[in-house]
């Protein structure tokens, strides 16, 4: 399988940091359209690569992506943490080394410039903050942590109903960014360079957003969680239980399927196995990812 980890595009470096690459979901608990006739029908590119032949779990992969150029490192998303009280076993009292992968991609900690907040769910913001001395603190001191407004409105306001499955993210991995000053709340657009741009990418979560990198031979968009798994190309209707809005993700997702097959762009989604990044070519009256380096 192939692992990469690294891309150039343009004056732009990206490096995947990877903190879990074997989570395992059940197909039925992501996908409520699922059924064991829809698995069947494509099992023989599901296993063993997106789906476990014996359990029938599908795989996921959390992770991180660094971007570097000309003296600026981004963070994208910064997965599920350590020390945090959590609902799932994948985010419970974890003691991960995500620190020491970023350090090994060439960044520590205080080096990180911006950390890009594509949205407020409980596996990309995790390493936001870590424990000091019982108290949590921004894990990135000198950085810019952007969230979408109408993202950080929405969850502010959403109670505790909105956490039960997860657990209380936002009270230990978001409000210490914003009491420390570090959060910038931005629109639905906007530059962090001329060739690095935040795009809206809306319904997984009412503010989620996806990054645009330009100025090579090749675009690169980083999608955070527009899909989560190959079946969405397979089936572009599917969104999961846990969009906020799962008919506007829908329609996020299909005009931008619609709008990228063919165009030879790489495209990021989170929680695709390595190497994550590829292109999306038509498939009949669906679609099919082509991973980066594959064929």
């Amino acid at each position: 399988m192939n692992r990469q980890l690294h891309w150039t595009i343009g004056a732009t470096t990206l490096h995947r940091v990877v903190e879990l690459d074997d989570a395992e979901m059940p197909p039925f608990e992501i996908f409520g359209d699922c059924t064991q006739a829809h698995l069947d029908a494509n099992r023989d590119w599901l296993v063993p690569r997106f789906q476990d032949g014996a359990t029938g779990l599908l795989r996921l992969t959390i992770q991180s992506f660094l971007i570097r150029q000309g003296g600026l490192t981004i963070l994208v998303d910064s997965c599920g943490g350590n020390d945090k009280q959590r609902v799932r076993p994948h985010f419970h009292m974890q003691k991960r080394p995500w620190l020491d992968t970023l350090r090994a991609a060439g960044v520590g900690p205080e080096q990180i410039d911006v950390v890009l907040c594509t949205h407020l769910h409980v596996d990309h913001v995790g390493w936001n903050t870590r424990l000091e001395n019982g108290r949590w603190v921004p894990t990135f001191p000198n950085a810019r942590y952007l969230i979408a407004q109408r993202e950080w409105d929405y969850w502010r306001n959403a109670g505790p109903a909105a956490l039960q499955r997860t657990g209380d993210f936002i009270t230990d991995s978001v409000l210490p960014i914003v009491e420390s000053g570090q959060a910038e709340m931005i629109g639905d657009t906007h530059a962090i360079k001329s060739d690095i741009s935040v795009e809206p990418a809306h319904g997984h979560t009412p503010g989620q957003k996806m990054l645009r990198l330009t100025g090579g031979a090749r675009e690169a968009l980083l999608i955070a969680d527009l899909m989560h798994h190959p079946l969405q190309l397979r089936y572009p209707e599917w969104s999961t239980r846990f969009c906020v809005d799962p008919d506007e993700a829908r329609r996020t997702r299909m005009n931008f399927l619609a709008a990228n097959a063919g165009s030879g762009r790489l495209i990021f989604p989170t929680h695709f196995p390595s190497p994550t990044g590829g292109t999306i070519e038509r498939d009949g009256k669906a679609y099919r990812f082509v991973f980066d380096g594959e064929g």
